[in-house]
């Protein structure tokens, strides 16, 4: 079987602001940027890895979506338990570093796990939870 991860889907509450945390903070790309205002879908990742993408999407954009259901995403993102991605790095502290000048929220300082990883976590400006372990 061959399947591959095409991309992955984090929400976004401001375009701009994911812009400069995923563009400008991690140096990731910018392949794809459409639509308009708070209503945009941004595809990103890395350089180095073309055939990943991350989309920025709006969450409450989906016709599909209650009132009620898109008040609950917004309670969930605000409070950062709605959407996770895991990184990787080959230096967390240097990484870690760079990030915590860009004055991101830190949620986690690089710490050695139990389980024999190191990693860090912090938020994106929309509450998403970005995890970055050591690559190892």
């Amino acid at each position: 079987m061959d399947i591959r991860i095409l991309q992955s889907m984090l929400p976004h509450t401001d375009p701009e602001a994911s812009l400069v945390f995923y563009r400008d903070l991690l140096g990731f790309e910018v392949r794809m940027d459409v639509g308009q205002g708070t209503m945009r879908w941004i595809t990103i990742g890395p350089a180095d890895q073309p055939d990943v993408a991350i989309v920025l999407y709006p969450p409450a954009a989906d016709p599909g979506l209650s009132e009620e259901e898109k008040r609950v995403i917004a309670e969930m993102m605000a409070k950062g338990t709605f959407a996770t991605i895991h990184l990787s790095t080959k230096n967390l502290d240097e990484t870690f570093g760079k990030l915590q000048a860009g004055e991101v929220d830190i949620v986690q300082e690089p710490t050695d796990q139990q389980w024999g990883g190191r990693d860090a976590a912090l938020r994106d400006p929309s509450g998403n939870l970005v995890r970055l372990h050591q690559a190892g």
